[in-house]
């Protein structure tokens, strides 16, 4: 199954989440709204910001690779599906869908 998930997700943020399902979603959103090296002790957690300061259209593939690499890497229970952008398009606020594999 699929889900939708974004960095404003996190204002729904439950410390040992029961449900895997949650769990999953919860650390992605987590993912999307970090920063790489802004993690003490896990410098390598969140997203990649070098499309910073980028051309619009270039920034939004390498963010779009970026959460990606950063869901594969971090949170083995979910799989990038998708990807599209809400709000202000400068902004750049991925929303992301995932699908929760099942353990």
């Amino acid at each position: 199954m699929t889900y939708t998930v974004s960095a404003q997700d996190l204002n729904k943020i439950r410390l040992n989440e029961p449900e895997t399902v949650n769990s999953v979603l919860q650390n992605v959103a987590l993912i999307l709204a970090t920063p790489k090296g802004s993690s003490p002790m896990y410098r390598d957690f969140g997203l990649d910001q070098s499309f910073l300061d980028k051309p619009l259209p270039v920034a939004k593939v390498m963010l779009r690779v970026a959460v990606k690499e950063a869901i594969e890497d971090w949170e083995p229970r979910a799989s990038f599906v998708d990807m599209a952008f809400s709000g202000d398009p400068a902004a750049l606020c991925p929303v992301v869908t995932v699908e929760v594999l099942e353990e």
